[in-house]
């Protein structure tokens, strides 16, 4: 494999590696191109941006996207439902962060 496109095959196990254009994002969460600019306008994906200037999104995007269509295919307005997509995603890791706290202060409880 040529040097030049062993990063690119690298980047191919890579949830962040924005490898979705918008059309082909789209197409794979059954939605139209609105519904990716509107859940980025409400702020709850980001997608880079090519040189020619267009959206690129990754895999970890289009599952939050996809958790977002979810809701709003329940009826949830766009914007509720990017802002209860990021509140669990915060709730996560609070979650997380609290498992890890309790683990650290069992080992140090148990050091002592």
């Amino acid at each position: 494999m040529p040097a030049e496109n062993a990063s690119v095959a690298g980047n191919l196990d890579d949830d962040d590696y924005p490898a979705y254009t918008m059309g082909r994002a789209a197409d794979v969460l059954g939605t139209a191109p609105a519904f990716l600019r509107a859940v980025g306008e409400a702020g709850l994906v980001t997608p880079l941006r090519s040189e020619g200037g267009h959206r690129r999104y990754s895999r970890r995007q289009l599952r939050i996207a996809a958790r977002a269509r979810e809701l709003v295919d329940q009826g949830t307005p766009v914007e509720a439902a990017c802002r209860i997509v990021l509140l669990e995603d915060q709730l996560d890791d609070a979650l997380r962060l609290n498992r890890e706290t309790c683990r650290r202060l069992e080992e140090h409880g148990a050091d002592t």
